[in-house]
């Protein structure tokens, strides 16, 4: 195995171009003539196609490039792998079972087999011989060395959560309960009686004077008050002595409602968090028009709140002893900077902005769960065998992220490890948890400026694991936490291999050696990786490799006609950035029969990926499959084009992911202003027929470049696009403007709606009605502010039956029908 030394250190311009796996074929090379000063690059020559792409081939039904496998998964003897194929807006998913044997074939499995396939998720016994699981909501639980699986459950009601206790008891949540499969005798227990509601009163003694009156002179009425009261002290004591009944109902009040709840190993405690019943999502107001509703009339459909609306109250914590019946109400003091003004400065240049003095002063802060978006974890973490808790939690501000542990006796929390952030602590890169069953932890963490992996110890001692100018996420301890496995890009922020790093000696080896990006899963016996990888012109097909061995390809779903076509793999490169960010990362497409040294310049496009926090610039096959193939008509059509990873891009550390921070559209307009000159001194193009175009934060980005500098673009083209960020949601949008009661000047400085008198050059807007993500309102304000600021040279385009994401190829089509006729208009 390829060892991989600790302290990685590459040149970036050395990485400037490089082929990888299935690179377009390299034997003409032509070098750009060098203008401005800029930095030249050689650029392969694209393929030659003899049939040109067509946008209704690119726009279709996706299933032409072939229905390809997900939610891949080990079986859990190791021996075989299962998966899920769904065809394109089919309302069914089908399911397989792949065996490693040579030459195995995959095998449908029938609807009445799916209880019995091994599940992707469960919860083992301490020795690891069984397997308990939910199907359909249901506990099921296999013995894994002879396949042996038992149903424990059918009920109508849906179980939430399942796992094994300590001694081989079987936990399980149904609504606010806790329940208790007993192993040795099969018997069904409720250890836990949640309710959230008022305590009954019970009986009650009486307190005013005519009803103390009444009890004094009627017989009757004091006879039946007092068996009343012997009554309720009988069932008290069968209650607490009888061992026949169930546990102690708990009543928590009826204020709050359960979040999420844990169970310790040993089925003692449970952690909650409870959230504020009158917290809501959305408002009455909060709803997104359908004109197609099937009855013929204006359906209004529930959305969610503006990030201006949503106060978010943050979570509380209890704990409950079910064997003491104590309840233990979790203080936050315990975690470093819990009452700082984190926003001081923030709202010091606010109230400085409206002539006001602000005056710093300390108040608790709202703390909530880690809401990691990435993970299938939790982030709250009992010990595998002793009563020993972690959790993971974070400032509803943003800039706070602790990993605590909790007293179980005094209910109180102690700061095991704390990043803070000035800007916004990262929604991914929180993976952590118990090493073995060791008093060791592992977690990631940004603190050097890349998500890196470190192990603190019982002791308090912070030991690295893992250091460099890279990104690691997708941790997976092994089963005696002696190696960490995870995916890192240390040889190139695009390009994505698995490793796995020593716990006691942090000696790293890398186990795969692709030319791409990847996802993997360790098997169960911890001999195989399983991959779900692809490259520039390859979509992603399994793989599986046994740790130290040769990789074998296991699927082959991508269509005949996908993989014949002379798809050009766009060539990475680093553009010099003349705004200090050193170099950003971008694909370029180049003409068919390319000229470096042709007199008639080339028009160029530049795509704007969404999300703002995703990186499209990799070895990969793009998300954006479509985009891919468009961008290859467009190059057929004699257009070079450029996709950047602008800052806030993901996969390039800290400070490239908060360069955006309370300035939403500027460090990326300035990259892709550097992108223009590095493609007209190193791909001959025009500067002055340049377009560009995106969806979602793409569309934001096509807004702000046209607005802000009107120059720079000839034509743009905003899909699905934010226009006024006060109307995002609110867990996506709080991170980098803060909120807008609070920070006005990151709100008005970032939203395109504040700029668009800046508009001078051709823009269209294209926008899916039933847009539950950047509502089609969105495009409706933005519009109207552009007729009154009288600006002639938009257009706009609607799709009645769209969400964010389309699903009708036909307005797929419709929609670059357009983008096309524009930038052919315009730039040629």
């Amino acid at each position: 195995m390829k060892k991989l030394m600790r302290h990685f250190a590459i040149s970036a311009l050395s990485l400037a171009v490089i082929t990888g796996c299935n690179s377009t074929p390299s034997s003409t090379i032509s070098t750009a003539v060098k203008q401005d000063n800029a930095i030249q690059v050689p650029l392969a020559q694209p393929p030659q196609a003899e049939t040109a792409l067509t946008l209704n081939q690119i726009m279709a039904n996706p299933d032409w490039m072939g229905i390809f496998a997900k939610g891949q998964y080990w079986a859990d003897d190791s021996k075989s792998i299962y998966y899920a194929r769904q065809a394109h807006q089919a309302p069914i998913t089908d399911y397989y079972q792949l065996s490693l044997n040579d030459g195995a074939k995959a095998q449908k499995l029938a609807i009445n087999q799916l209880h019995q396939a091994d599940q992707r998720f469960g919860s083992f016994n301490a020795d690891h011989s069984k397997k308990a699981y939910l199907y359909q909501g249901n506990v099921f639980v296999k013995t894994l060395a002879t396949g042996d699986v038992q149903q424990l459950t059918k009920l109508n009601g849906k179980i939430s959560d399942i796992r094994f206790l300590s001694n081989g008891d079987i936990a399980y949540f149904l609504k606010d309960n806790i329940y208790r499969i007993h192993a040795d005798t099969g018997m069904v227990e409720q250890i836990a009686d949640i309710r959230m509601s008022k305590a009954p009163k019970g009986v009650n003694e009486p307190e005013s004077y005519l009803a103390k009156q009444q009890h004094r002179l009627i017989n009757y009425v004091s006879m039946q008050h007092e068996n009343a009261k012997a009554k309720q002290a009988f069932k008290d004591e069968v209650a607490a002595t009888d061992p026949s009944f169930a546990s102690k109902t708990w009543y928590l009040g009826d204020s709050e409602s359960i979040t999420k709840m844990s169970l310790s190993a040993d089925g003692r405690y449970v952690f909650m968090a409870l959230i504020d019943k009158s917290y809501s999502w959305r408002s009455e107001h909060d709803i997104m028009p359908d004109y197609l509703g099937k009855d013929g009339y204006v359906d209004a459909v529930p959305a969610r709140a503006r990030v201006a609306e949503d106060d978010f109250p943050g979570h509380r914590f209890v704990l409950l002893d079910l064997q003491e019946h104590q309840q233990k109400d979790i203080t936050i003091e315990g975690l470093d900077g819990f009452d700082e003004d984190v926003l001081a400065k923030v709202k010091a240049e606010n109230a400085k902005a409206k002539g006001e003095t602000y005056r710093s002063e300390s108040e608790v802060r709202k703390i909530q769960l880690m809401q990691d978006w990435g993970w299938s974890q939790s982030a709250i973490q009992w010990h595998p065998t002793e009563n020993s808790l972690l959790v993971m939690l974070e400032a509803v501000d943003n800039k706070d992220r602790w990993i605590a542990s909790v007293d179980l006796k005094k209910g109180s929390l102690t700061t095991e490890h704390r990043l803070h952030d000035t800007a916004w602590v990262n929604y991914t890169f929180n993976q952590y948890g118990w090493l073995g069953n060791s008093s060791n932890f592992y977690y990631l963490s940004e603190q050097s400026g890349y998500s890196q992996l470190y192990v603190k110890n019982a002791n308090g001692k912070v030991t690295p694991l893992t250091d460099g100018k890279y990104v690691v996420d997708q941790v997976t301890a092994s089963r005696d936490g002696k190696h960490l496995y995870y995916r890192a890009n240390p040889s190139h922020p695009g390009i994505y291999n698995v490793f796995r790093v020593s716990t006691d000696t942090a000696e790293i080896e890398q186990l795969t050696d692709w030319k791409g990006t990847l996802d993997y899963t360790v098997s169960p016996d911890e001999q195989h990786l399983l991959l779900s990888a692809s490259s520039r012109i390859k979509p992603a097909e399994l793989y599986v490799q046994p740790i130290g061995g040769k990789l074998t390809q296991l699927t082959n779903y991508t269509s005949k006609a996908f993989k014949q076509y002379p798809w050009q793999a766009p060539q990475v490169v680093a553009v010099p950035s003349n705004h200090g960010a050193g170099d950003v990362y971008a694909r370029v497409y180049l003409p068919q029969g390319y000229d470096a040294d042709s007199a008639d310049k080339y028009p160029a496009v530049i795509f704007n990926h969404g999300a703002g926090y995703l990186q499209n610039a990799h070895y990969g096959f793009s998300g954006y499959f479509r985009e891919f193939m468009f961008h290859n008509m467009l190059a057929q059509q004699g257009y070079v084009v450029m996709d950047m990873d602008f800052r806030g891009s993901k996969g390039y550390g800290r400070d490239w992911r908060t360069a955006i921070y309370r300035n939403m559209g500027y460090p990326e307009v300035e990259d892709l202003k550097d992108g223009v000159t590095w493609m007209a001194s190193n791909a001959n193009v025009d500067t002055k027929r340049v377009g560009t175009y995106g969806g979602s934060y793409g569309g934001f980005l096509t807004f702000m470049a046209l607005f802000n500098e009107p120059e720079l673009f000839q034509a743009g083209a905003a899909l699905r696009p934010v226009t006024d960020w006060a109307h995002y949601n609110a867990p996506y949008t709080s991170n980098i403007l803060n909120k807008p009661d609070v920070d006005p000047i990151a709100y008005e400085r970032s939203s395109p709606i504040e700029h668009a008198e800046g508009l001078q050059k051709p823009l269209l807007i294209m926008s899916g009605v039933l847009d539950d993500n950047v509502f089609f309102q969105d495009s409706v304000r933005l519009v109207q502010r552009l007729i009154e600021l009288e600006k002639p040279m938009f257009e706009t385009a609607i799709y009645p039956v769209e969400p964010h994401g389309f699903k009708q190829p036909s307005s797929w089509l419709d929609e670059y029908r357009r983008i096309y006729k524009l930038f052919e208009q315009e730039l040629k």
